[in-house]
């Protein structure tokens, strides 16, 4: 699913709200998320998951091609972990 699909299939459960607003509703949550992500918080959705953000420490890589060392940055990346019950709902449990 992509955000134009959630945007119009919440709009669609929801015929008091105009779309304009559904989708002023999901960017504001997914700009929240992705602001606390930035500053280094962890956002937890409770039954669904939780993101945070996790340090990546420079390392020295190779080069793929041609075998050359290459000095590879200190990063931080996207993390997220389900919750107990997505997990469970994906695997048929509940």
């Amino acid at each position: 699913m992509i955000r134009s699909e959630l945007i119009q299939k919440i709009a669609d459960d929801n015929p008091h709200l105009y779309q304009r607003d559904v989708e002023r509703i999901v960017n504001t949550i997914f700009d929240e998320i992705t602001g606390a992500m930035s500053q280094g918080d962890r956002v937890e959705l409770r039954g669904f998951g939780a993101f945070s953000v996790k340090k990546r420490d420079a390392r020295v890589g190779r080069n793929p091609r041609t075998g050359e060392t290459v000095h590879v940055d200190e990063k931080h990346v996207p993390f997220f972990k389900t919750g107990k019950l997505l997990r469970d709902r994906l695997n048929g449990k509940s």
